[in-house]
């Protein structure tokens, strides 16, 4: 099978956890306790695969310069990006309690696509890119994205489906959001491809960065919303359990 065409197919696995999540949370009224937990156990799975995977092979081939100019670029891309649809109703889109109508926000329905799709970008873009080292997808990053994807949909969904969405809305913007994990995988492998180990490593770092900025800015924020005991301990887990598979 072509490289890009495998890129294409891991993008669209972890897009489809995104679907898995999102019918879940739709369908099933799920404990608040519960929904912060996976988040959190999400969260810490990807800031493990950022810190082992995408930041360290940035550092790896393109040097310091490469990988914190990369981080810095992808994190102010992200945040910008977030600001402008937090205004029109997207920020709290990965909440599960606290999304606006469209009665209430005019254009938060678009909004809320627009930001779903943010966030899935840079993840499934990393995909494309890991197929280049070696010409072999990152067990980790695929794992991680997908294990965060899951708890990511679940929240939201839940969310859109309180804040009085219908479900074709909302299975049309994860559906959707399936489909660009698909071509931001390919896209990540094909356009990048050819570029030079410098820029590569950079672009790996733009994605990591972007990567960090969103579990700050709408994963953390749920999960500690309806904080228990253990949410700490879930989020540790979590990272553990990428550390370990990156050092497998």
């Amino acid at each position: 099978m072509a490289q890009w065409a495998q890129a294409g197919l891991w993008g669209l696995v972890a897009g489809s956890a995104l679907l898995l999540g999102a019918a879940v949370g739709y369908a099933v009224r799920v404990p608040a306790w519960l929904l912060a937990s996976v988040m959190a156990f999400g969260a810490g799975v990807l800031l493990s695969a950022v810190s082992f995977e995408l930041l360290a092979e940035s550092y790896h081939q393109g040097g310091l310069v490469s990988a914190a100019a990369g981080t810095i670029a992808g994190a102010v891309g992200y945040t910008a990006g977030n600001v402008w649809l937090g205004r029109r109703g997207a920020r709290h889109r990965k909440r599960s309690g606290r999304q606006p109508s469209e009665a209430a926000v005019a254009g938060s329905g678009l909004a809320l696509a627009l930001g779903a799709l943010l966030d899935g970008v840079p993840e499934s873009a990393a995909i494309g890119v890991s197929l280049l080292d070696g010409g072999t997808v990152s067990t980790v990053t695929v794992t991680a994205v997908c294990l965060s994807n899951v708890p990511e949909g679940l929240s939201s969904s839940a969310g859109m489906r309180r804040a009085g969405r219908r479900p074709r809305y909302v299975f049309g913007v994860w559906g959707a959001i399936a489909a660009a994990s698909v071509v931001a995988a390919v896209l990540g492998n094909t356009v990048v491809g050819g570029l030079t180990d410098p820029v590569v490593a950079a672009v790996t770092a733009v994605a990591a960065g972007a990567i960090l900025a969103m579990i700050a800015d709408t994963m953390i924020p749920e999960a500690f919303e309806e904080a228990h005991l253990a949410i700490g301990l879930v989020t540790v887990a979590g990272y553990l359990l990428s550390f370990t598979l990156s050092h497998a």
